[in-house]
């Protein structure tokens, strides 16, 4: 990797140990934010190896193979298929593994099938955020805010499934009615290519099974993700070790990631909190809640969804004003290129499949997306929650 690529990362980093260093981030605040996030800083790092060794084991070209001979040579219910995988990509293994893994084999697979790619790589972005909702495992931001809700996975999808539900189906149907003449048409047979390593093929396979209902299942998320790359790690070591290497280990999101904990907090102990409690609003009504849930959005796409969600999470004071902040940072990222890590990673993805990418017409219609997909996600948490 370019040494420019850590500039920015570098410098977040850098500027959240000055904080500390200067005193502008208490020690106390520094002592309390480390014991949040240094978990969900373990489970990045553990679940960036299970994705990184699983796809280098072939299961993610294994199961796109599939989807191609499922699809029988019809486009749409290829790109339906598609769209399966993105959301349990998602949903369980976060918005960041989508955008990194499931995009590339999907272009190719259009490329391939001399389908135009553009459906299926916006299709696999827009998920990517769209479907982050449900689960803590889903997004970075989600594992915070279980954090300060205290809630199991189960109680923590109890609270956002409908939201959630929204933030799926309505991308979707924006999608389809925007892409319908390019996914009417038919594609012929796929090569199939055959696995390096059976024994690792499977090896990858049956820690995903096990690892899948392990992270939904109330054991903290840090612990079956880190068995899970442990054992993946051994195999790796027994039958391919050239393929482990230090980049597997997100080196730059992790440094940025610290750094913005600290920075945000730092902010927060000095006067941030209050300057945001007076355009955050109060209460649960609808109206309240669809201030937060738009400047949780506005945020995100002006920044970043991550720092957007640390700068805003004190005036989610209750689980529902959560719900909504989450909706906002989590659905909202759709305008910008920055405003979610995973539209950064997915872009350089396409850069290196030659698919190109016109910004502007991305955020035209991601912006149309937002502006319908995160209010109804907001008005079905209402509903849901008895808010009204």
């Amino acid at each position: 990797m370019k040494l420019k690529s850590y500039l920015l990362p570098a410098g977040m980093l850098a500027a959240g140990c000055a904080a500390l260093l200067t005193g502008l981030l208490p020690w106390p605040a520094f002592e309390e934010l480390a014991g949040r996030t240094v978990p969900v800083l373990a489970f990045v790092v553990a679940m960036s190896l299970v994705t990184e060794l699983v796809d280098d084991a072939g299961l993610f070209r294994v199961v796109t193979e599939r989807l191609a001979r499922l699809g029988r040579g019809r486009v749409f219910l290829l790109w339906l298929l598609v769209i399966g995988l993105a959301t349990v990509s998602t949903v369980f293994l976060s918005l960041d593994t989508t955008a990194v893994l499931v995009t590339p084999v999907v272009v190719l697979l259009a490329i391939h099938a001399r389908i135009p790619p553009l459906p299926f790589a916006l299709t696999t972005i827009w998920l990517a955020n769209t479907a982050s909702l449900l689960l803590p495992v889903s997004n970075l931001t989600n594992l915070l805010a279980q954090d300060r809700l205290h809630l199991s996975p189960a109680g923590f999808a109890s609270l956002v499934w409908a939201p959630a539900l929204v933030g799926i189906l309505v991308p979707i149907v924006l999608l389809w009615l925007a892409f319908r003449k390019d996914l009417a048409g038919r594609y012929g047979p796929q090569p199939v290519h055959k696995p390096r390593d059976r024994v690792l093929l499977y090896s990858a396979s049956g820690v995903m099974v096990m690892l899948l209902p392990a992270l939904v299942s109330g054991v903290p998320v840090q612990y079956p993700a880190m068995a899970a790359a442990a054992v993946l790690l051994g195999f790796f070591l027994w039958r391919r070790r050239s393929a482990l290497r230090w980049s597997m280990i997100p080196w730059r999101p992790l440094m940025l990631t610290s750094g913005l904990f600290m920075v945000v907090e730092a902010l927060h102990a000095n006067g941030l909190t209050r300057f945001l409690s007076g355009i955050a609003g109060s209460g649960e009504s609808l109206p309240a809640l669809l201030q937060l849930a738009g400047l949780g959005a506005g945020a995100a796409n002006a920044v970043n969804n991550l720092p957007a969600y640390l700068a805003l999470e004190p005036a989610g004071d209750s689980p529902v004003r959560l719900a909504a902040l989450l909706i906002g940072v989590n659905l909202g990222p759709l305008v910008t290129p920055w405003a979610s890590l995973a539209t950064l990673l997915w872009h350089e993805r396409l850069r290196t499949l030659n698919v190109e990418i016109r910004w502007g017409g991305f955020a035209v219609a991601g912006l149309a997306a937002v502006v319908l997909t995160v209010p109804l996600a907001v008005v079905a948490l209402w509903l849901t929650t008895g808010m009204h």
